[in-house]
Formats: structure tokens, sequence, C-alpha cells
């Protein structure tokens, strides 16, 4: 389809013929509802279809379709569904694999479309999926496509890293409101915790208490228990620092033993989360090696192996995008106002599309902005020569990084400086 917005909608509302046969499906865990009409929303069965989420209930749904084909001489049949969480997967692969033709609708879009037929707020699983069927038959759909074996690894693993990443996040905030407690000093030695030296002190001394009484050789020599590189001008500086610290501290004493406790099981968690996390972009990193597009992409400095994993894994192959605002839009990164006759209300990025894919394109920007020299001076000439604010800049390069990525896969191409900004060879 084209990458205009009102070429793709009348694209699809022309697909839906006469002899189409519209079916609406309102997903469940267990038990699911369809109800069929024809291209001009006409209900075509006495009765809702209920059937189990089980290879039964889709050979029953399979069936019902077969029949209602036959009765009304229908020969195509289009199958529309919500994508509600993962309940509609295995549904949605099982027919896309018998050859059915399976399209998705937006839950936003069925919500505000469900008073249609009886301007009446009521809502029922029969209900949705006639809702369903009649948003299908207007063309407010998008093509359910199964992507390619490695396009799939990479969207089942991202989606477990989030899982740990999530995890190791809860971690650190449940170790940071523990130094607040009991060492609140410790934040003004240490600005990231995460350090190898600071690791080694919540290990050897997680508390004031421990460190008073120890002298700084007495310090780096607990450090070397649990890290090579212990001594050194840093090392005798911060050990001097934190033994001050820990002469000040104010933090609470009562019932220490079974707060380090806590506080070694919380170490201990998030070290195996980390690793975790590795061993994910070490196998990220040899899925991304089977897929040719990769390599260009990773000609822009700056976009690493878990920037383009999870760009891949949400928005699939990017050679079936013809334009970097159809990636904008997948990610719900596309601008939306809200005027009426003389008001103008603000412009904002309207969200409606893939959370994950827009927060993995936020990050890659920010840090293509502070690493990549011509993503920084988009930013800086935004910033500079046309005023903007560094948030709106931001989005700008943005809107350039989705056309970059998906101009770069069209043409096979790899990325160029010059080519990006016209400026930049003879800035450099």
């Amino acid at each position: 389809m084209k990458f205009k917005q009102t070429d793709g909608q009348n694209q699809r509302i022309e697909r839906i013929s006469t002899t189409h046969l519209i079916v609406g499906i309102d997903i469940a865990k267990e038990t699911h509802v369809a109800q069929a009409t024809n291209f001009r929303g006409i209900i075509l069965t006495k009765r809702h279809l209920s059937f189990s989420n089980t290879i039964e209930g889709y050979m029953k749904l399979d069936r019902w379709i077969d029949e209602i084909q036959q009765k009304h001489q229908l020969k195509n049949v289009v199958i529309g569904m919500e994508p509600t969480g993962h309940y509609g997967y295995n549904l949605a692969n099982w027919l896309a694999d018998k050859g059915k033709d399976v399209v998705m609708v937006n839950p936003a879009t069925t919500k505000r479309n469900k008073e249609n037929r009886d301007n009446c707020p009521s809502k029922s699983d029969p209900k949705d999926a006639l809702v369903i069927a009649d948003v299908v038959s207007r063309g407010y759909y998008y093509d359910y496509t199964r992507q390619a074996g490695d396009f799939q690894r990479l969207r089942t693993m991202m989606s477990d890293r989030e899982f740990w990443v999530t995890n190791s996040v809860r971690l650190q905030n449940r170790i940071v409101r523990w130094l607040d407690i009991y060492f609140p000093e410790y934040a003004s030695v240490f600005k990231d915790w995460t350090c190898p030296r600071s690791i080694a002190t919540l290990k050897a001394f997680p508390s004031p208490s421990d460190l008073r009484g120890q002298t700084i050789e007495g310090v780096i020599s607990g450090w070397r228990t649990y890290m090579k590189r212990a001594g050194g001008n840093t090392g005798r500086q911060k050990a001097a620092e934190l033994l001050s610290k820990a002469r000040q501290s104010v933090g609470e004493s009562a019932s220490l033993r079974e707060a380090k406790q806590d506080l070694k099981r919380l170490l201990d968690e998030f070290e195996r989360i980390a690793d975790i996390l590795e061993q994910f972009e070490r196998e990220l990193g040899t899925v991304l090696e089977g897929i040719p597009l990769v390599s260009q992409l990773r000609s822009i400095k700056g976009l690493g192996t878990i920037y383009i994993a999870a760009i891949l894994s949400s928005a699939g192959d990017l050679r079936q995008y013809a334009h970097g605002r159809q990636l904008l839009r997948r990610a719900g990164l596309n601008l939306a106002e809200s005027m009426s006759g003389k008001r103008k209300g603000e412009i904002v990025i309207s969200k409606r599309g893939d959370a994950k894919l827009r927060k993995y394109m936020y990050l890659a920007t920010l840090t293509l902005v502070g690493t990549n020299p011509v993503f920084r001076q988009l930013h800086e000439n935004n910033v500079q020569v046309k005023h903007m604010s560094k948030q709106q800049s931001v989005f700008k390069v943005l809107g350039k990084l989705a056309r970059i990525l998906v101009g770069i896969v069209q043409n096979e191409d790899s990325f160029t400086p010059e080519k990006t900004v016209h400026s930049y060879v003879q800035a450099a």
C-alpha cells in the first residue's frame, strides 16, 4: 500500500467487495465469539457463534464460515479481530496458515463505534464481534502478517528481555531505598551505585558501622575480594570519602543484621539478572547476524544491538514499509491535533501504536543525538537556528531517523552522512 493515509484507507475500502464475507471475532481467553455480515454490514446469521480456544473450536469456526459462504454464495472472506494481548495469537496464526485473510482492528476503534447500531453504551461479546465486523467493512483495519522466523525470534526474546529489565529496575529501586534508609550519604560518594567499586563496597562494608574503625588500606583490602583493580589514586580517594561519610552518617542502625541480609539477597538477585541481560545481548547479536538488512542499520554509528533488535522485533521487516511515516504511525509517533473554528489546540503525538517500538525509537534518538555527530548537528540546528525546544527537536530528529531507517533498507544502501545533512561535509 502507499504510505499516504488517504490512499491506504481507500485501498482497504476498495478491497472489500460484494463477494466478501466479513467475520468479526471478539477474543477472550477461553471462549471466542464470532459474528458474520456482508460488505454492507447486513447480519447473515440468526445467532452468533461461540467457540472454544482449542483446535476443536477452530474447526467449528472454519465449518461455520464455509456454511455461510455456500449459503450466500460469497467467494471471499475477511476475518477481523482485536489484538487482545496474547489470547488471539494462536487463532490468528491458525487462520493465516489455512490461507484465510486475517486483519486486526484497533481496540480504540471498536470502543468508539460500539454505539453506531443501537445508540446504546451497552457492551457484550456478540455486540463487540459485530462492531468489529462493521469497522472492517469500512476499511478501519490493518493486515495481520506473520513475520519470518528470525523476526519472530527477536520478538520473543525482546519480550522476555523486557520482563527481566523490569525486574532489574525494581531491584535497583529497592536497593536505592535501602541506601536511603541505612546509608543516606552513600550517593555523595558513588553517583552510580552499580559501578564495580560500589558493588564491592556494598558487599564488604554495606553499613556505616562496618566502615567505622577501618583504615584506607583496610577498605582497599576489602574491595580486593570482589574486584581486581581496587587501589590507585581513585581507590584511595573513594576510601577516604567513604570513611568520612560513615563517621557522620545519620542512617538507621536498628535491625541492622536483618537489613544487611536483605541487601545481600537483593545484590545477588541484581547480579543474576545482569548476567541474564548480558546473555540476551549476546543471543540477540547472534540472531541479528542472520538478517541481511542489519548490516545497513549498523552503519548508523550509535545504533547498537539492543536498539536494532527492539525496532525489528516490533516493526518487523523494514522492507515492508514504503516511507518512514508508516514506521512512525506503527509506533504511535504520528502527530495529532485538535482544532475547531478559531480554536487551535496543541499538536501532540498520538501514542496509538506499539508502545515498545515508541520507547526504543525515542531512546535510540537520544543516544544518537549524544554520540552521532550527524544527528547531533541536526539537533543543534533545530535548537539554535530554528529555535525549537530540545524536546521538539528530539521528536523532529526521531522522524528523520524513521525515514533514514526505511530509506537505507529500501535502497539497500548504507548510512551516508552527506545525504542526511547537506552541510555535514563543510562542517567537518
